[in-house]
């Protein structure tokens, strides 16, 4: 026997509740999607410059380092 209580669905619109499922698993992963793009930082957006200036400010190297790794992206 069929079940015509008011869900997901019911006999006022049937099939709507995988339509409705569907729509939920669609937004979840783009909130997954979003979780991961946006995970990076903007990192990804550092120009090498801004990079080694970033190095010497930590100092993982130093002012002549950073002035000979200068010179090699100018070229």
């Amino acid at each position: 026997m069929r079940d015509y209580g008011i869900g997901l669905g019911g006999m006022f619109f049937p099939g709507f509740g995988i339509f409705l499922q569907l729509i939920i698993f669609i937004g979840f992963l783009t909130i997954i999607y979003w979780v991961i793009k946006s995970g990076n930082n903007g990192k990804a957006s550092l120009s090498p410059e801004e990079i080694l200036k970033i190095r010497l400010a930590k100092g993982e190297i130093t002012k002549k380092e950073y002035q000979d790794l200068k010179k090699e992206l100018e070229k």
